[in-house]
Formats: structure tokens, C-alpha cells, sequence
């Protein structure tokens, strides 16, 4: 399997780096958190000039007609800047409204960004990313998908505090059911978590070699150390997997392929486990000033937290690789 990007999937990466590292700011994502906001009006909008929530919508109907690596990519550099605001769930959220014939106003809209969705599971309600901030939710469950306006979300108090979580009601019988296959969409939310860890898990690399080699110790730049060397060369191995692994699953949901599932719970298994152990190790090679609420160090662990908890734990994941392995 070829993982090199084309030209164009290296432009989308490379536009979406350069506008949120010159709009996005850690300080944007502390501002957003002290509101109790879900996102940032004018990065929704700049989100909007590049073309992410019609990015997974056929050209037929006026998208972009790319798949879930173009959104992977998208997601990977959401998660590097810590960006708040449902971007990825809105632009799956579009998709599966084309997909799955939804009213032609409600694709436009998504599409277009006038309408904003977020991506519920329906069998844990109570982790819902922007439900507060949004139009329709698109229910995942085993017998179905849906598209419905939230009702009454309550918003959770959780560790990241870069996004806002909320607990929704998603009772049967309500919202327009969609004719797709829910357990593909919902494998597609699975890693395009997984593709936000990633991101997560390169910022906080950069971030850990930048402080090591400017912070003395004995008069030397601690990352001249062979013990700090060490552990920053595991952090990028650790992210060279999760890459590999995300992206393999990606592209096998994009081919339909019987094991577009399997890959997914692959991708989610490690990127739960490898990023939340990445962040411990920035956190360790940062020393005290790590743990200081200043420094932006935390913002990123918590979201690796997050990350790791939402869309099936590690543990669930492996379960389920177990089943496809045995199943297969």
C-alpha cells in the first residue's frame, strides 16, 4: 500500500497547517475555553474559504468529492493546533447527508457551511463534541443512521478543555433516517480520531525537542543526553505507527474493503494507547514547567486524553481486532 500523498492531498495538508498555525494560536483555544464556547466564529469561517466541509461530498452534487484521507489530513493538523470547533464531524456529517439522501437544503447547507453537524454514537451519548453548537447530529447506531437536530444538550465538565463535550438525547424514532451503512461511518469517525491524535502526538514531539535543546543542565542542553535522546526517538516511533496505521485505514475504507473495520480498530487501538504514553514522556522530558497551567504543554495531553477515551477505548479496540482476526 503506497502511502505517499499526491500533490493535492500535500496542498490540503499544507494549506491547513499554514492557516491554523497563523490563526489558531494556543492562546485562541484558551480564550474559546474560557468562554465555555465550542469554536472560534472567525476560524469556522476560515475553515469555510478552504473548503473542509465539503470536502467528503461527491462532485455531484457540488463537493469536493475526496475521501477519508483528505479528511484524515484535515484532522491530523485540527489535532496539531488543538483547534476547537466540530470541523471533521461537520464535514463526515455532510457527506453521509449526501450519501444517504437527506433533504437537498440540508446537504447545501452542510456543505456550505451554513449548517454545522457534529457525530453521536448512539450507544455513548454522553460524549458528544460541539452538540451545543450545531444543527443536526448524525446518530450512528448498529440498526441505522439518523440526522436530527439536538435536543436539550448538557454540557459536561471532561479534562480537555479544548473542546466542548456534551451529553445529548438520541432516542429512537426521532430524525431523518439515512440509507448507509452505520458501520462504516462509524469506522470513519474511529479514525478520524485517530488521525487528531497524531496531530496531537506532533505537537507535543516538536514542542519536547524544541524545550530539550534549550533547557541547560550541567551547563549542557539536556537533549544532548543519550537518555533524553532515547526517549525522544520512541516518541517519533511511536508516531511513525500510528501514521502507518491510520492512514492503512483510511485508505481501506475508502476501497470498501471487507477489512476497512479491523484497520480502524488498528488505528484506534494504537493511536489510543502510543499518544497517551507519548504525552506522558513530553510531560516527564518538560520537568516542573510541564506541569505549570501557563505553559501549553497540558492542552495537548488533555486532548491526547480525550482522544483516547471517545470512539472506543484501546482496550474495546483490541477486542474487536481479536474478533475480526478470529471471525476472518
Amino acid at each position: 500500500m503506497d502511502f505517499e500523498l499526491s500533490e493535492e492531498q500535500a496542498m490540503l495538508r499544507e494549506a491547513a497547517r499554514a492557516m491554523l498555525a497563523a490563526t489558531c494560536p494556543p492562546r485562541l483555544v484558551r480564550s474559546v475555553a474560557d468562554a465555555g464556547a465550542d469554536l472560534d466564529e472567525k476560524l469556522w469561517a476560515r475553515g469555510l474559504e478552504l473548503g473542509w466541509p465539503s470536502l467528503a461530498v461527491p462532485a455531484d452534487v457540488g463537493g469536493a468529492g475526496q475521501g477519508l484521507v483528505e479528511l484524515c489530513l484535515v484532522a491530523e493538523e485540527v489535532g496539531r493546533a488543538a483547534a476547537p470547533g466540530p470541523f471533521v464531524e461537520s464535514a463526515l456529517a455532510a457527506a453521509a447527508a449526501a450519501a444517504g439522501g437527506a433533504p437537498g437544503t440540508v446537504v447545501d447547507g452542510l456543505a456550505e457551511g451554513a449548517l454545522r453537524a457534529t457525530v453521536a454514537d448512539a450507544a455513548v451519548p454522553g460524549v458528544v463534541h460541539a452538540a451545543g453548537s450545531v444543527d443536526h447530529l448524525l446518530v450512528l447506531a448498529p440498526t441505522g443512521a439518523r440526522l436530527l437536530p439536538p435536543a436539550d444538550p448538557r454540557r459536561r465538565v471532561t479534562m480537555d478543555v479544548t473542546r466542548g463535550w456534551y451529553a445529548v438525547s438520541v432516542e429512537e424514532g426521532r430524525g431523518v433516517p439515512l440509507d448507509l451503512d452505520p458501520a462504516w461511518w462509524h469506522a470513519a469517525m474511529t479514525v478520524l480520531t485517530a488521525a487528531d491524535a497524531l496531530g496531537v502526538g506532533e505537537r507535543l514531539l516538536a514542542m519536547t525537542v524544541s524545550y530539550a535543546s534549550v533547557r541547560e543542565q550541567f551547563g549542557r542542553p539536556i537533549g544532548s543526553f543519550q537518555a533524553v535522546k532515547h526517549k525522544c526517538a520512541e516518541m517519533l516511533i511511536t508516531l511513525k505507527g500510528v501514521r502507518a496505521a491510520t492512514y492503512r485505514a483510511a485508505m481501506t475504507l475508502d476501497a470498501h474493503l471487507p477489512e476497512g473495520p479491523l484497520w480502524a480498530s488498528v488505528a484506534k487501538a494504537h493511536a489510543g494507547e502510543g499518544i497517551s504514553a507519548l504525552a506522558g514522556t513530553a510531560l516527564q522530558l518538560h520537568g516542573g514547567i510541564g506541569f505549570t497551567w501557563e505553559h501549553d504543554l497540558h492542552l495537548y495531553l488533555r486532548r491526547a486524553k480525550a482522544d483516547e477515551a471517545v470512539w472506543g477505548s484501546a482496550p474495546f479496540h483490541h477486542r474487536q481486532v481479536a474478533a475480526h482476526l478470529t471471525a476472518s
